[in-house]
């Protein structure tokens, strides 16, 4: 049986502002962005602190306490308001190969929803690639449905 996010060992902590975005935070996005995105680059320290400092959206890392405290995972939640009511998206969830099956991901992605929740979000989207089976797996598993939707992208 998978564990519940209460019985999760990792503790999830929030990237509140510019002055968070230590060399720690800038050698893990370098250490993870690339298990997630071959094509694009690590954030720069200065985009991070951008992201942190974003009232559009929420920086949150996971920490594993067992491994003194290291940032074995990252997500991105972006709230937004539209003419329907306020919406958020999760983005670049990425748990480190070396932390992966351990409830990182759902202990990042529960926390996310919580915070989508008290912000008063109607709905939480993501998308992910058919490839990455077991993040699928996991969102449908923490409740999250497959739309049929049409996904469109304009590349500028």
């Amino acid at each position: 049986m998978a564990p519940t996010s209460s019985e999760v060992e990792v503790e999830v902590s929030e990237i509140a502002g510019a002055d968070a975005v230590t060399a720690e935070v800038v050698e893990a996005f370098a250490r993870l962005i690339p298990q997630l995105s071959r094509s694009n680059p690590p954030p720069s320290a200065e985009e991070l602190v951008a992201m942190a400092g974003s009232e559009a959206s929420v920086l949150l890392i996971a920490r594993d306490p067992e491994r003194g405290g290291e940032i074995v995972g990252s997500l991105t939640l972006a709230m937004f308001r539209i003419p329907t009511g306020l919406r958020a998206w999760i983005e670049d969830v990425v748990v480190d190969e070396s932390a992966r099956g351990r409830g990182v991901g759902e202990a990042l992605n529960q926390a996310a929803l919580a915070r989508a929740r008290d912000a008063g979000c109607r709905t939480v989207d993501l998308t992910s690639r058919p490839s990455r089976e077991a993040a699928n797996r996991l969102y449908q598993r923490i409740g999250f449905t497959l739309r049929e939707t049409n996904v469109y992208r304009f590349d500028l």
